[in-house]
């Protein structure tokens, strides 16, 4: 059979659109793909400059033991906009965490005395009972997710009704037509002894536990991420056991929820804080098993990440290696930045 020269022409059409499709169905399917970079920051001691006289603790004034001044803070707060926006490689970060903050006023400095005033970010931050005065909260850019809700989640201890601490913070958000939920946590520290210190910490993860299992009865398939400063490793009981946060290959209820930080070979670096030769995580981030959908808001698998760029660092010279660049150790001024490293993951919405 021989074709004839249209025939051949119309054939040859046919399989170079065939081609054009199948070359550019990537970049169509991108198109229905909104990506969001989430993460979590330690600042350690970001402080504002006024003296707070409701409390005991104010090291962090001109006055105080810190000499802690308006060009420090300036420069701490700048310290911070360049790490967020190096780990959102130039573009900012849809959401960022925060532990350590002294109030809502550092926060609002933070989106607004810096460049990140161009990215329409709002905050969210509630005052809790910490005794140094301490909070957690947030950041988001109100162009890609919406506030719905937000609460403070109390931390108290049934046999001491002196302890304090800071409170975990719970905002939902509307992402396109979804729900994500989110916590932030500063769980209490190993200050006194990993042991001694350890039934505050499984209390935090049982407390934060009640809370999700509460919202789960309305919302069985809700969209959750967890992260924070637990002052636990991946490993610890209060992770395992009491929050119930395992590597995904480990799941084995499907109320269980995933810690994505539990393998450093998968993280891009080995610890997000240096304790004399080792590296610990503390700093995770945990997510529902419903961020592995297939439509809506989902976890981009492999991309989380312990942000880890050169100049966080600098040089140990006593433990060898590097440890982080901070802005204090002990009374000494440094003028760097923290002492634990941001950690991060992808969502992404998939409209199908």
């Amino acid at each position: 059979m021989r074709f004839k020269p249209r025939f051949l022409k119309f054939f040859l059409n046919i399989f170079f659109v065939a081609f054009i499709i199948c070359l550019f169905i990537p970049t169509l399917r991108a198109q229905y793909a909104a990506g969001y970079r989430i993460g979590f920051y330690n600042v350690e001691n970001f402080f504002d400059t006024e003296i707070d006289s409701t409390r005991e603790y104010n090291a962090f004034t001109p006055e105080g033991e810190q000499a802690w001044n308006f060009f420090r803070y300036r420069k701490k707060r700048m310290n911070i906009f360049k790490t967020l926006l190096a780990a959102g490689e130039g573009q900012p970060l849809a959401l960022i965490g925060f532990c350590e903050i002294e109030n809502d006023q550092v926060l609002r400095d933070l989106i607004i005395s810096t460049p990140l005033k161009n990215f329409d970010y709002q905050y969210v931050n509630y005052p809790s009972p910490d005794r140094r005065g301490i909070d957690v909260g947030l950041i988001y850019q109100r162009s890609k997710l919406r506030l719905i809700s937000s609460s403070p989640i109390p931390l108290k201890d049934p046999e001491n009704e002196n302890f304090r601490s800071r409170d975990m913070l719970y905002a939902s958000f509307l992402v396109q037509t979804d729900t994500l939920h989110v916590y932030i946590n500063h769980w209490p520290s190993r200050w006194g002894g990993e042991l001694p210190t350890r039934r505050l910490r499984m209390l935090a993860a049982q407390t934060l536990r009640k809370h999700v299992d509460s919202m789960r009865l309305f919302h069985p398939q809700a969209k959750i991420v967890i992260m924070g400063d637990f002052n636990d490793t991946p490993n610890d009981e209060s992770i395992i056991k009491g929050l119930q946060a395992l590597s995904k290959d480990e799941i084995s209820d499907p109320y269980q929820l995933v810690n994505l930080f539990t393998k450093p070979s998968e993280l891009g670096f080995e610890g997000t804080l240096k304790h004399q030769y080792d590296w610990q995580i503390f700093d995770m981030i945990i997510i529902s098993q419903a961020l592995f959908s297939k439509s809506g808001v989902r976890f981009v698998e492999g991309s989380q990440r312990i942000f880890a760029p050169d100049f966080l660092f600098t040089e140990d010279e006593r433990y060898m290696g590097k440890k982080l660049f901070r802005t204090y150790i002990g009374p000494r001024y440094e003028g760097g930045f923290a002492d634990h490293l941001p950690v991060f993951i992808d969502l992404e919405y998939i409209d199908e």
